[in-house]
C-alpha cells in the first residue's frame, strides 16, 4: 500500500511498549487506525466535515499521545490560528505524522516545534475521552 501521511517512508520504528507489540510500525498502526477514527473521537469543533477532508480530520493530538504510549519519543506541535497546535510525533530521528493527510495540499513545517504534554492537552475533558476511546477501540481491535 501506498502511503501519504507525512513521514511515511521513514516510518519503520517499532513498539517499545510491549503491550502494543502486535501494532508493528507506525504504517501499519495506521491502517488499523483508519477503521477506528470516527465522529465521536474528532474534535468537537471540527465534526461537521468529518469524514469529508479524512478521516485523520481533527484527530491529531489523541492520536499523537497513543502513538506515543506505543513507541515513545515526543509529541511535537505545529502552531495553527486560534493557539491551538497540530500534533505529531518524533521518535528518535524519525519523524512522523499520520495524521497529515487532513490538511491536503497545504504544507506543514516539522522542523523546530515545541514539545506538547498530555498534561496540557488532557486538561480539557473532552480530550481525554476521546483518546481513552481510541485508545480502548485499539486494544479492542487486538482481540
Amino acid at each position: 500500500m501506498k502511503y501519504s501521511f507525512y513521514g511515511w517512508e521513514t516510518a519503520d520504528v517499532l513498539p517499545v511498549n510491549p503491550d502494543y507489540a502486535w501494532v508493528g510500525t507506525p504504517r501499519q498502526l495506521y491502517d488499523i487506525l483508519m477503521t477506528l477514527w470516527q465522529a465521536d473521537t474528532c474534535a468537537p469543533r471540527m465534526r461537521d466535515v468529518w469524514p469529508d477532508r479524512h478521516p485523520s480530520w481533527g484527530q491529531c493530538s489523541i492520536t499523537a499521545f497513543l502513538v506515543q504510549d506505543i513507541y515513545g519519543g515526543k509529541v511535537l506541535g505545529v502552531p495553527r490560528d486560534g493557539g491551538n497546535f497540530h500534533c505529531f510525533n518524533q521518535v528518535g530521528d524519525c519523524v512522523f505524522d499520520i495524521t497529515s493527510e487532513q490538511f491536503g495540499s497545504e504544507t506543514l513545517v516539522y522542523e523546530g516545534r515545541p514539545e506538547q504534554f498530555r498534561e496540557v492537552h488532557f486538561a480539557k475533558e473532552e480530550k481525554r475521552l476521546r483518546y481513552e476511546l481510541l485508545k480502548q477501540r485499539l486494544e479492542e481491535y487486538k482481540c
